[in-house]
């Protein structure tokens, strides 16, 4: 009998315990769920500064990219003016123009037959050879 009550009391002693560590646990979670939650809402926090800083530096990015566009097309048109004054100040501007290509495209290999034709002020004299003076 003696066995049978020293059995209950530590059967006792161990429910106590177990309740114990239950509603200590118990105790523990609930400050944990409050440091979750906390944590969640920082690191939520920190993502959409990650997201608006990546954000911003994409938008400077293209900000940047639209001026390089915009000044490299207000260099190709001062270009482009610069050569049509060339052309209205000197006539022979075009004419040496062409000359400089059609020796670079000889000089690559490009052009491989040459044939030339006669010509005054620029239209071809088709009747060389034909008239009997």
């Amino acid at each position: 009998m003696m066995d049978f009550a020293k059995g209950l009391i530590v059967l006792a002693i161990g429910l106590a315990m177990f309740c114990g560590v239950l509603f200590g646990a118990v105790g523990i979670y609930q400050p944990f769920k409050v440091w979750q939650a906390t944590y969640t809402v920082k690191r939520e926090r920190l993502m959409g500064e990650a997201q608006f800083a990546r954000a911003e530096e994409n938008r400077k990015i293209l900000v940047e990219q639209a001026r390089a566009e915009k000044d490299s097309a207000q260099l190709r048109a001062e270009a482009i003016g610069i050569v049509g004054q060339a052309t209205k100040d000197f006539p022979e501007y075009r004419q040496q123009e062409f000359i400089g290509a059609f020796a670079e495209a000889v000089q690559n290999g490009s052009i491989d037959q040459i044939i030339y034709v006669a010509t005054e002020a620029g239209i071809p004299i088709t009747e060389a050879g034909k008239r009997k003076d």
